[in-house]
């Protein structure tokens, strides 16, 4: 039977089963293959913050999505077009997610009545009608997968465990994905096992074999590769990015940098990632807790490094004194919070963006910093050299906010040339003569920077008030009160870039305004919005703190503001107590990005009600 072929522009994938069955790598190798045939794409993964959930439950289920296009795309998408279920914790988490003809490739192995009942199946989906409204195709992947790998010797175990590779080779097959690279990157990675190795390349291939055999699947697809700008470009994530970031800005400024951490869920790859690039002047240090983490930061930032501590935000509220510590001493800092859900321990593995407020004002006293915030994986690498820029010119703590959808979701990344990049060159102080440890550049309100040693530069420091100029200790109360407003000046005066707005036609009245992760799915709806002839304008906040100059004129200028966030309105407050604007506040605290289609319904609702 011939295998019709046809023609897509985008597809969006699912990889789901237990947090055992190798769904991330599956998710992410597919990722891989198609990031080198030239797709643009976004990715999502979604995985339990137990160690080990028990098998099979629900709490366990761990998923992969995938969304890849031949055009420019904003978001991971919102349901999935294919749904690779390993076992039914799987089918039942997500297939309430997958479309009406929706494509869904069932493990049938694990379809046992054990398996059903433990999620609470009364029947097997797979023999009664509830799933007539999908495109299903069982296949029994544990025992092809087995049989494939019969002759390698391996135990009936360790050979099921290659199953995620059967699926990713039916996947391939399906899509006409290159396969080159993974079979590379397996051999790679089971380099010193070299029978797993082949085990999982002999999978991979029955799986794409078993696609190219059976008369299962009458249709395969073709996504032809995305018209992207010209240059070099991998995929990559929001945490290698922020890396990457750091690493780059160690050279701008020849500086080195001292990591000062503690690992937490979703900010941990950073340090495994710079731990990686000590020939570049890296040091990483994992301290015993949090507070010391920044302590280490903090302190080589005395000595004359980059200070960079990461965390969450339960890590932030332990780092908040030494924080106001970097704000008195007036040293660089950059304090990088990939947000997860709260409060407490909160949802380790889940995004949210609820630490604006804390980043704002979780300080005693009047602690101002300002905050920076990427749009998206790719944009943490712009976005952290930003706020080092900002850290190293004003002599300041910065907050830098990533979320666990940035942390973890991918993208191709375009690496730039390296002459475009920002000159970050730092001059510390040097000359004995006159020097005085708080006196001001009179452009940025910045103290000078004296690296311990230098001589003639002794002076004293630490978390007391200090007197203006001299930095001796001062319980003087006018001098407090002009130092604490010249800390706040410095952070008012930062330069950051106005504000631009996507408002194509010009003739919009409803301006929405972002922050962060909700880049994608804000620019997503406003898309779709607009094909339905609904006018509508979007401006995205990278600095929250200071705000862009022209931020309050633009959103004065528009009737409606609406501002959507994955918490309970924190940016909207900050816009209506410095703007008295109106913000209308559209939330989610599900620990779930927003979905385009979502936000597509709450912009045309408020745009029709603006037109009426």
């Amino acid at each position: 039977m011939s295998t019709e072929t046809r023609k897509l522009d985008r597809v969006v994938i699912r990889f789901a089963g237990d947090s055992g069955d190798g769904m991330q790598l599956t998710g992410d190798r597919f990722t891989s293959e198609a990031a080198a045939f030239g797709n643009d794409l976004a990715t999502q993964p979604n995985f339990p913050a137990e160690i080990r959930a028990p098998q099979g439950t629900l709490p366990g289920v761990s998923s992969f999505q995938l969304h890849f296009a031949d055009y420019d795309i904003l978001t991971p998408g919102d349901r999935p077009d294919v749904l690779v279920a390993m076992n039914p914790a799987a089918l039942k988490a997500n297939v309430v997610d997958l479309p009406d003809g929706g494509i869904l490739i069932v493990n049938t192995d694990e379809f046992s009545k054990r398996n059903l009942t433990k999620v609470g199946y009364d029947s097997n989906p797979l023999e009664d009608d509830s799933l007539e409204r999908f495109q299903v195709h069982k296949v029994a992947m544990a025992t092809l997968t087995i049989g494939a790998l019969e002759e390698t010797g391996l135990g009936k175990k360790d050979a099921e465990r290659a199953k995620n590779m059967f699926a990713l080779g039916l996947l391939s097959w399906m899509y006409h994905r290159p396969t080159e690279g993974t079979e590379r990157f397996l051999r790679e990675k089971f380099a010193k096992k070299p029978d797993i190795a082949e085990a999982n390349v002999l999978a991979f291939r029955a799986g794409f074999y078993y696609g190219e055999t059976t008369e299962a699947f009458a249709v395969t697809y073709e996504v032809a590769p995305a018209k992207l700008n010209v240059g070099t470009y991998r995929q990559i994530t929001g945490n290698t990015a922020t890396a990457y970031g750091i690493v780059a800005a160690a050279q701008l400024s020849k500086l080195p940098v001292v990591l000062g951490t503690y690992p937490i869920t979703p900010a941990s790859d950073i340090l495994h990632e710079l731990s990686k690039h000590k020939n570049f002047d890296i040091t990483t240090v994992q301290a015993e807790d949090e507070i010391a983490g920044i302590g280490i930061a903090l302190g080589a930032s005395y000595g004359g490094a980059i200070g960079v501590t990461s965390t969450s935000g339960p890590g932030i509220a332990l780092k908040s004194e030494t924080i106001g510590l970097g704000v008195m001493t007036e040293l660089p800092l950059l304090v990088i919070d990939v947000q997860r859900g709260g409060p407490s321990t909160g949802l380790p593995t889940k995004t949210e963006q609820a630490d604006l407020l804390q980043a704002m004002f979780g300080r005693n006293g009047e602690s101002p910093v300002p905050i920076v915030a990427p749009q998206s994986p790719s944009d943490c690498f712009d976005a952290v050299v930003d706020a080092t820029r900002i850290a190293l010119k004003y002599r300041t703590p910065v907050l830098f906010l990533s979320d666990g959808a940035i942390a973890n979701g991918s993208e191709p990344w375009m690496i730039p040339d390296v002459e475009t990049l920002p000159d970050l060159t730092v001059e510390f102080a040097t000359d004995p003569e006159n020097f005085q440890p708080y006196s001001r550049d009179p452009e940025t309100l910045a103290r000078p920077w004296a690296v311990p040693g230098t001589p003639g530069l002794q002076h004293r420091i630490g978390g007391l008030e200090k007197q203006d100029i001299t930095g001796n200790i001062s319980y003087d109360p006018e001098n407090h009160d002009k130092m604490v407003r010249l800390r706040q000046a410095k952070i008012d005066g930062i330069e950051v870039p106005d504000v631009v707005v996507d408002d194509p036609d010009g003739n919009a009245k409803v301006l929405v305004v972002g922050w962060g992760s909700s880049y994608g799915p804000i620019g997503a709806a406003a898309r779709r919005v607009r094909k339905l002839g609904l006018p509508v304008a979007h401006a995205h906040l990278r600095h929250l703190n200071p705000f862009p100059k022209n931020l309050g004129d633009v959103l004065k200028s528009y009737e409606k503001v609406i501002v959507p966030e994955m918490n309970l309105g924190q940016l909207a407050l900050l816009l209506r107590a410095k703007y008295l604007v109106d913000a209308v506040s559209y939330t989610k605290v599900q620990g779930l990005p927003f979905k385009a289609e979502e936000l597509q319904d709450v912009l045309a609702d408020v745009i029709k009600g603006v037109s009426a």
